[in-house]
Formats: structure tokens, C-alpha cells, sequence
């Protein structure tokens, strides 16, 4: 049997994904983005195994940020017979990431604004 190290998330990285979550940000998304942002690469499985996720919810997550173009993904073959592994990286660092969530959530709060002050018109 062949030994591989696990990475598991600091106090510091549960913080970040803890706040990601706060802002709306889906749980799954967060953790996965959270655990590549502290990686250079990992497979599918090295992602389910380090951040407590079903093969289903991470490939969930790596379709919406793949949407999103914050990831890329590669295949490599496998050791032995079977699929071939995707190796998943940041396609954009993640200030750029941030960037991207932080200027949504001020297009979606400038939205809800908008309406509080048509509603305002409603009662004046």
C-alpha cells in the first residue's frame, strides 16, 4: 500500500472559509477554493480527502468555479489501469479571485439598495 500525505486546512484557512461562506459564497465552493488557493495542484481525490467532501460535491464545486474561470484542470494518466486523474489548479490568483466575489457582492447590494428606495416610493 502506498503512503500520500493529506493536507488538511489551519485554523487560518478554516477562518477564510468560514468568512467566504458568511458572504454567501456555497459551502463546497468555498472549501475547494480555500484548499487550491493553498496548493499549487491537486487531484480530485487529494481535494475529497483534504477538505471531508464526496467525489459528487467536489466535482459540483469544480463545475461552478470552472464556470466562473478561476480553475483549470488536466488529465494524467493513471498509475495503473482505470481513468485518468484531473489535476486541478487556480487558473487566476486569488486577489484576482476576491476581486471577482468582492465586485459581485457590491453589484448584488447596489441591486438590493435600488430596491429598498423604489419600495420608499411606494410609501411616500
Amino acid at each position: 500500500m502506498k503512503e500520500k500525505n493529506v493536507l488538511y486546512f489551519t485554523d487560518e484557512e478554516e477562518e477564510f472559509t468560514n468568512l467566504l461562506i458568511e458572504i454567501g459564497t456555497r459551502k463546497n465552493i468555498a472549501k475547494v477554493l480555500v484548499f487550491l488557493a493553498n496548493t499549487p495542484e491537486a487531484s480530485s481525490h487529494e481535494i475529497e480527502r483534504g477538505i471531508d467532501l464526496r467525489q459528487p460535491e467536489v466535482s459540483m464545486a469544480m463545475r461552478s468555479l470552472s464556470e466562473k474561470g478561476w480553475i483549470r484542470s488536466r488529465e494524467v494518466s493513471a498509475e495503473t489501469i482505470g481513468r485518468p486523474t484531473k489535476i486541478y489548479t487556480l487558473a487566476r490568483p486569488i486577489t484576482e479571485i476576491m476581486n471577482s466575489i468582492e465586485t459581485e457582492k457590491k453589484e448584488e447590494a447596489n441591486q438590493q439598495l435600488a430596491l429598498i428606495r423604489k419600495l420608499r416610493d411606494y410609501i411616500n
